[in-house]
């Protein structure tokens, strides 16, 4: 099958070329380092599929382009797909797949880490240490046995960002639509999510983002936290309101905040811009604080994940290409 790959790096490239050999796929694939577009999307003319990553634009408009040239498989090279006009793609017949569970270990061990380094200020006493400073005012931390997490968002990764917690010695509140059976019986406490964020002294986002959790941290739900509250986000950018955690961190509401997403991460994200002056203010405001931790979305990279990431995509092309049905369609919920 001829892929248009967007948004490749040299490691998806890599990984995709091993899988596609490893397994005799034999798919033609051809990498564009382009995001997929409006202004972009007529690279795709000519092949079968594309296959896309978390900040490409698959909205209706590019959707359009896609369909008129040709294309009937749009796979994505990650969980989440908010940036999927998914009503669009059935109403012109192409199907749409993902990689539902290519590594959660890494996304919620990333969390750990970044909890760990805002917490004993990790980042702080590398760059001291390495100007020769060997004070150590203002790196105090705390015991993160028996502090109180709140998780929001009980799915594979969530779930295992709570037995790691848990195996701080720590309790565990979570909030979730549908409620986990295997982390009940790990000990999680289900609760609304008003007391969640009320109670817990660490919340960790790791719910999809829909029309419903958008900002889902915002000035509201900052104030129903504790003081000096520690904020994780490795999941999607958009379910926090970037404005009301700069006034919380400022308020000093926010003690922590650590962001491995950000909501408008697509136009900085993946791309080398250290030669460039960043146009973006309230992401330069953010990071100004120094209880503030961001890296670039790069929870899921570990060699695990993109290997899984890899055969999921590929295989989900080969069944597509054979006609065999693919476990990893996404279904237009009615």
């Amino acid at each position: 099958m001829k892929v248009a790959v967007f948004s490749a790096k040299s490691y998806d490239k890599q990984f995709m070329n091993e899988t596609n050999k490893k397994y005799n796929f034999n798919h033609e694939l051809e990498f564009f380092e382009t995001r997929l577009k409006l202004k972009t999307a007529e690279l795709a003319a000519g092949f079968n599929a594309v296959s896309v990553f978390v900040n490409d634009d698959l909205s209706g408009e590019v959707i359009e382009i896609l369909n008129n040239s040709g294309v009937k498989l749009i796979a994505l090279r990650s969980a989440g797909y908010n940036n999927v006009d998914l009503k669009k793609a059935a109403e012109l017949g192409i199907t749409v797949t993902h990689v539902p569970s290519y590594s959660p270990y890494a996304v919620a061990e990333h969390a750990v880490a970044m909890i760990l380094t805002l917490n004993r200020k990790i980042h702080k006493s590398y760059s001291r240490v390495r100007d020769g400073n060997f004070e150590l005012d203002g790196l105090m931390g705390f015991d993160v046995r028996n502090k109180m997490i709140g998780v929001i968002g009980t799915g594979k990764i969530g779930e295992i960002f709570a037995k790691i917690m848990k195996g701080f010695g720590c309790g565990i509140f979570a909030y979730d639509k549908y409620e986990n059976d295997d982390c009940k019986n790990n000990g999680v406490m289900y609760r609304p999510l008003e007391e969640v964020l009320a109670k817990s002294d660490i919340i960790s986002l790791h719910c999809p983002l829909l029309p419903e959790t958008h900002h889902l941290i915002n000035e509201k739900t900052i104030a129903m936290m504790k003081n000096g509250v520690m904020i994780i986000n490795t999941s999607r950018g958009a379910l926090i309101d970037t404005q009301a955690v700069i006034n919380g961190l400022k308020s000093k509401k926010i003690g922590y905040l650590g962001l491995d997403v950000y909501e408008e991460e697509a136009n900085l994200f993946f791309r080398n811009m250290s030669n460039k002056v960043i146009q973006d203010d309230v992401f330069m405001r953010l990071l100004s604080f120094p209880n503030v931790v961001v890296t670039a979305h790069q929870g899921f990279f570990t060699d695990e994940a993109l290997k899984n990431i890899s055969e999921t995509t590929l295989s989900g092309i080969h069944c597509f290409e054979i006609g065999h049905e693919c476990k990893n369609i996404i279904k237009l919920k009615p």
